[in-house]
C-alpha cells in the first residue's frame, strides 16, 4: 500500500463499520448468548500468539507475523456465536506485527477484516448445525464424525472467499487496479491453506468441548507454532535465493553496462515462453533463474573483452565463448538453481550442432537452454543499446522464425510468438544513453549503428561466432 489514499480510506471505513456492527450484539444486554469465559480465553490465547511478533526473540527467529494463527480465529468460529467470535479476532490483530506504513491504518483494517471474516466464517458454521456436531463432556456427547466435517469445511471455505474478496478490494482500492487484477489467483492460493486451517480449529474445538477441557485444545497450538516456523523459514531461504540472483545480476550488470537490464528480460521471456508451452509451475520460478543468470559467466571474462569498442580478435572470441562454461562453474554449487545450471551451460548450442561449448545438436540440448537461447536472442534484438536501435518486435519474431530449425528449437519460436501476440513486450533501453558514441572510427573506435550483427540480433562480435 503506498499510500492511504481516498478509496484506500472508504474501503477500510466501509469494512470497519461493518465489523462493529457484526460484533455489537455480543455486547448488548444478553450478550447474544455468549460464553465470556470461552470468549475471554480465546481472546486472550490470540492475543498472546501475535504479540511476539511485536517482540522478535532469539535473535529474531521467531517468525509470527499477522494471521499466523488461523486455526484459532476458526476454532473460536466454531465454538461461539457469531458476533462472540468476531471479538475474539479484534484485540491480536491490533496488537500483531505489522511490516510496512501506515502502521495504524493497517491495523484497523487487520482487525475490521478478520472480525467481519470470523463472523462470516461462524455464521455459516451455526446455520449448518455445526455446534451440535462438536460433542460435549460427558460419554453420551461424543463428537458426531464425519459430518462434523460438512460445516467445519463450509466455515473455512466461507472463510477463505470473505477473508480473499476483502484483500483484494483493499489491493484495488489502494494500487488502483482493475478488481479482476486484484483478486486474480488470491482464491486458489489461499483455499487450501484455509481448508487445512480450518481441519486444525475443529480439532481445537472438538478437544475444547470434550471432557479433557479448554487446556487440551491448547496442545494443538504446538504443531500450529512448528508448521509456522517451517513455513516462515521456507520463505526466508527464498528470500535469501533471491538475494543472491540478485547480487549475480547486479554484478554482470555492472561489468557489462551495454547489457544492462538485458538478464531481467530474458528472465521474462523464458516464462513468457514456458507458460504457452504448459510448463509445470513448479519449474517456472527456475526457468526464470535460468533465464536471469544465463551470461553470469560474463564476470570470469576480461573487463577490457566485454566494452571493447572494436572487432574482436580470435583470441578474445575464444575468451567470449568460454562465458557459459565459466557461469556453469559460478553456480555449479547452488542447488536451488537445479535445470537452470544446464540451461546456462548449453543455452549458445544451436539445434544444427555448430553452437558452443560442447556443439549439442537437437534434443540433446536441454530444453531450459533451448528456451532461455530464444528469449536472449528476442531481448537482445528488440532492445535499444547505445550504439545501435533495437528492431521492432514484429521484425525480431520473424528473424526467429527465419533461424528456426538450424539454430533455435522450432517449437520454442512458435510459444514466443504467441506469448507475445497475446502479452504483448515491453522494450526498454539496457544501456545507459548518457555514455557518448565513439567520436570516429581512426580512433579505434568502430561502434555504431552499422556494426555487423548476427541473425540473433547480437553483437556478431561478441556474443557468438557466425
Amino acid at each position: 500500500m503506498r499510500a492511504t489514499g481516498g478509496a484506500a480510506r472508504a474501503c477500510i471505513l466501509a469494512t470497519a463499520v461493518s465489523a462493529v456492527l457484526c460484533a455489537v450484539p455480543a455486547l448488548l444486554p444478553g450478550g447474544a448468548g455468549a460464553p465470556w469465559t470461552t470468549v475471554g480465553l480465546l481472546t486472550a490465547l490470540y492475543l498472546a500468539c501475535e504479540l511476539p511478533g511485536r517482540r522478535p526473540f532469539f535473535g529474531g527467529s521467531v517468525p509470527i507475523t499477522a494471521g499466523s494463527f488461523f486455526p484459532l480465529l476458526l476454532a473460536a468460529a466454531f465454538l461461539l456465536p457469531p458476533a462472540a467470535a468476531a471479538l475474539t479476532a479484534i484485540p491480536g490483530s491490533l496488537a500483531g506485527r505489522v511490516e510496512q506504513a501506515p502502521e495504524t491504518a493497517r491495523r484497523i483494517w487487520r482487525a475490521a477484516q478478520l472480525a467481519l471474516t470470523v463472523w462470516t466464517a461462524s455464521s455459516v458454521h451455526r446455520l449448518l448445525g455445526g455446534g451440535a456436531t462438536l460433542g460435549g463432556p460427558g460419554p453420551g456427547r461424543l463428537p458426531d464424525f464425519p459430518y462434523a466435517l460438512l460445516p467445519a469445511c463450509a466455515a473455512a471455505l466461507a472463510f477463505s472467499l470473505v477473508l480473499t474478496a476483502l484483500d483484494g478490494a483493499i489491493l484495488a482500492a489502494a494500487e488502483r487496479l482493475p478488481l479482476r487484477r486484484a483478486w486474480s489467483g488470491l482464491l486458489p492460493r489461499s483455499l487450501g491453506p484455509h481448508l487445512v486451517h480450518g481441519l486444525a480449529g475443529l480439532m481445537m474445538a472438538v478437544l475444547w468441548r470434550s471432557s479433557y477441557g479448554p487446556l487440551s485444545a491448547l496442545f494443538v497450538l504446538l504443531p500450529m507454532y512448528i508448521s509456522c516456523w517451517v513455513f516462515a523459514q521456507y520463505h526466508r531461504e527464498h528470500a535469501a535465493h533471491r538475494a543472491t540472483i540478485r547480487a549475480l545480476v547486479q554484478a554482470v550488470d555492472i561489468k557489462d553496462t551495454y547489457t544492462r537490464g538485458h538478464s531481467e528480460r530474458v528472465g521474462r521471456a523464458s516464462v513468457l515462453i514456458a507458460r504457452e508451452l504448459g510448463m509445470a509451475e513448479e519449474r517456472l520460478e527456475v526457468l526464470r533463474f535460468a533465464g536471469i543468470l544465463h551470461d553470469v559467466g560474463k564476470l570470469g571474462v576480461p573487463t577490457r573483452v566485454l566494452r571493447k569498442d572494436g572487432p574482436l580478435t580470435p583470441e578474445e572470441r575464444r575468451v567470449i565463448e568460454l562465458h557459459p562454461e565459466y557461469g556453469h562453474e559460478i553456480v555449479r554449487g547452488i542447488g536451488f538453481l537445479g535445470e537452470a545450471r544446464a540451461a546456462i551451460l548449453h543455452h549458445h548450442e544451436r539445434l544444427d550442432g555448430s553452437g558452443y561449448p560442447y556443439g549439442l545438436s537437437g534434443r540433446e540440448i536441454p530444453e531450459f537452454a533451448r528456451v532461455v537461447a530464444v528469449a536472449d536472442a528476442f531481448d537482445a534484438m528488440t532492445s535499444t543499446r547505445s550504439y545501435r536501435r533495437g528492431r521492432p518486435v514484429p521484425a525480431a519474431v520473424e528473424e526467429l522464425k527465419r533461424c528456426a530449425g538450424t539454430q533455435f528449437d522450432p517449437r520454442m519460436v512458435r510459444a514466443l510468438a504467441r506469448g507475445v501476440e497475446r502479452n504483448g513486450w515491453a522494450t526498454a533501453v539496457t544501456a545507459d544513453e548518457t555514455v557518448p558514441l565513439p567520436r570516429a572510427e581512426g580512433a579505434g573506435a568502430v561502434r555504431g549503428p552499422g556494426r555487423a550483427q548476427a541473425p540473433d540480433g547480437t553483437d556478431a562480435a561478441r556474443d557468438r561466432p557466425r
